[in-house]
């Protein structure tokens, strides 16, 4: 570990009597600290040592245009190498170590640079709803093919079951069954009916869990639920819109008792596929991934191609149409982009 040194006051030199006072300086070396990132603000973020104190943190300059290819620079979950500045807890980011995963979407602002919603993560969740508001199947598969190219367990909670009708229930049990034959796990949870909320509890005891999904899908009152002493804003569904309200600004990583961490999102309305192209996008369903090498061609894209194996399955009902209607529309979202 280097040592920083820095020059700070000057002081009067008292230390030979008879002397002339002059002024020389007083040589203070900073160590620097590993820290993680918990929450980001776009300039400042919020950063815990090793030590247990928290700082207000800044990016030392050259970060912001050296090998930074995302819209923020720094994400929560980030371990850094840390310099503090002075007593009132401010420090500088002075390294950003190598990132073992993340979960990436596009740029709500620049939709050719990728926006790195979290890191360092050993799972994520995904808050839907079927009613008020609705989540619509393609985005959840947009949010399960991100994870799964930047290697990161996901689950997927349907939340609100005591609004649901026969009508959406119905449709969650088809989802279920369709997303736990791909391999995925998935809850049923309401806090009106305290309904699968022991088991989510569960499911994040010890680890590190992004939690994601559009605003207004009861992610903050399920979580206030659990843990109370979170104290996360709720805000109701917009009555004349049917969409959710924002009630997370930024995303913010929180301990939670007993063990483990959560990262808090900011509902988002899409999410976007960055960095993976065309001919790896087959990779991220499952189902396709172990048939990939069945295909008559190596290049196939399952679209028109003779000889097809994910056609075949799909033909079979041994790849569920919805999922395959799911991977076509991305497909051509990834064109439009020109990958």
């Amino acid at each position: 570990m280097d040592l920083v040194p820095r020059f700070c006051e000057r002081v009067p030199n008292q230390s030979r009597p008879g002397c002339d006072p002059g002024t020389h300086p007083i040589l203070i070396i900073f160590v620097p600290m590993k820290a993680v990132i918990y929450k980001s603000t776009g300039s400042w973020y919020v950063a815990r040592a090793e030590n247990g104190k928290t700082y207000n943190a800044r990016i030392k300059g050259i970060f912001k245009i050296d090998g930074i290819t995302s819209s923020n620079p720094i994400a929560v979950g980030d371990e850094v190498e840390l310099e503090e500045e002075s007593e009132i807890s401010t420090a500088i980011i002075t390294e950003i170590h190598p990132r073992r995963n993340y979960v990436a979407r596009s740029s709500p602002h620049r939709k050719s640079q990728h926006h790195i919603v979290a890191s360092n993560l050993d799972q994520s969740i995904l808050f839907a709803t079927l009613k008020e508001p609705r989540t619509s199947q393609g985005f959840i598969d947009r949010f399960l093919v991100s994870c799964e190219a930047f290697h990161v367990e996901a689950m997927i909670v349907f939340n609100k079951s005591d609004i649901y009708k026969a009508k959406e229930m119905a449709k969650y049990e088809g989802l279920k069954k369709m997303y736990e034959d791909v391999g995925y796990r998935v809850f049923l949870t309401s806090v009106i009916n305290n309904e699968g909320v022991g088991e989510i509890k569960e499911a994040l005891k010890g680890r590190v869990t992004l939690v994601s999904g559009h605003s207004g899908v009861g992610k903050s009152s399920l979580l206030n639920a659990l843990f109370p002493e979170m104290d996360l804003k709720t805000q109701r569904v917009s009555g004349w819109s049917g969409k959710g309200m924002h009630t997370t600004t930024f995303a913010e990583m929180f301990e939670l008792p007993g063990g483990g961490r959560i990262i808090d999102t900011p509902g988002v309305k899409e999410f976007g596929i960055v960095d993976i192209s065309k001919q790896e996008l087959s990779h991220y369903f499952p189902e396709m991934r172990k048939m990939l090498n069945e295909c008559q061609f190596n290049n196939c894209m399952h679209i028109n191609e003779p000889g097809c194996a994910i056609k075949s399955a799909v033909e079979k009902e041994e790849i569920s149409f919805e999922r395959y209607v799911s991977y076509c529309n991305i497909l051509e979202t990834i064109e439009e982009n020109n990958y």
